[in-house]
């Protein structure tokens, strides 16, 4: 797919890409890999890296002679653990060039072509604006996240703690994947700002600053939601705790309230024969009572006490 950055992002052919003028409009231009390989000497750029976008494993920048390099691992938002976008790309003055095997990078660019108008039509525009889509429903993913942690939080404190550890270790990951994810973006709107090259006009360096002003929010929310599900992990065993401790304490009121009962078994379990209140016709009557109060007594005293 080819295009070119006029007041909109419009399509164009390849031929009109690669026979472009000085003047001529910045381009944007996605393939796949093997249409790259055959292709890429039509383009003017020295790359120093290999473009495959199966290798890709971060979001980055590289700054090369005449050329910006990189690759972007975008998380998936829908499918929280599903396996990252990753593609590839390359950039002078001229244009930018995504490598992909996947639809992400072309989905992205066509949302742009549908939905832009620009008075002030530049390469650095186009890439705020695809930056900014590569980020545009974290906010509301990040709060909805919270929402869930919070939820979570008033289950625990009501006890019902079956559910929650594999769950609560799922959202910590994700926040941990989208905290790399940040910090990824964070360095790359950076190196862009950097400018080394000059492949950007001065004042169009703002964009990239609002890009990365907006990440570095994120990137804190992002940090305050995981140091909120690690305090629900210790909220999670100090419930456990108190779960074990209360159940510790039944038993050992259960066990105090009958040693005396156990005293009176084995007391009259020794079978001596000169025990006289077992020939009075009153005795079983009288034990019973003596076993019925001391449980009775035992377990008041301990309510009295608060331990039960």
């Amino acid at each position: 797919m080819y295009y070119q950055i006029k007041n909109t992002l419009t399509p164009c052919s390849a031929h009109e890409i690669i026979n472009r003028k000085p003047g001529d409009p910045p381009y944007v231009v996605i393939l796949d890999l093997q249409t790259w390989d055959r292709s890429r000497e039509h383009f003017d750029m020295v790359i120093d890296i290999d473009m495959d976008p199966a290798e890709v494993l971060e979001t980055k920048a590289i700054v090369n002679f005449d050329s910006l390099t990189g690759s972007f691992l975008v998380p998936r938002r829908s499918e929280m653990g599903g396996p990252p976008h990753r593609f590839a790309f390359a950039l002078d003055e001229k244009g930018i060039i995504f490598i992909e095997n996947g639809e992400f990078a072309k989905i992205t660019v066509g949302n742009i072509c549908r939905t832009k108008r620009w008075k002030m039509p530049s390469l650095e525009r186009f890439l705020y604006d695809f930056l900014e889509i590569l980020i545009k429903r974290d906010l509301g993913l990040l709060v909805a996240a919270e929402q869930e942690l919070s939820g979570i939080e008033d289950q625990i404190l009501k006890g019902d703690l079956d559910q929650f550890p594999e769950r609560l270790n799922e959202l910590r990951s994700y926040l941990m994947e989208m905290s790399i994810h940040y910090e990824q973006l964070l360095d790359f709107g950076q190196e862009l700002e950097e400018n080394e090259n000059g492949f950007f006009k001065e004042e169009n360096l703002r964009y990239f600053r609002l890009f990365t002003d907006r990440v570095m929010r994120l990137l804190d929310q992002v940090k305050s939601l995981r140091d909120y599900s690690v305090q629900l992990r210790e909220l999670f065993s100090t419930q456990l705790d108190i779960r074990m401790n209360r159940i510790m304490t039944v038993l050992t009121v259960i066990t105090a309230v009958f040693m005396p009962l156990t005293l009176i078994v084995g007391w009259y379990g020794m079978n001596f024969v000169h025990m006289p209140e077992l020939n009075w016709k009153y005795s079983y009557p009288l034990v019973i009572f003596v076993c019925l109060s001391i449980l009775v007594g035992g377990i008041l005293w301990f309510k009295k006490k608060k331990w039960l």
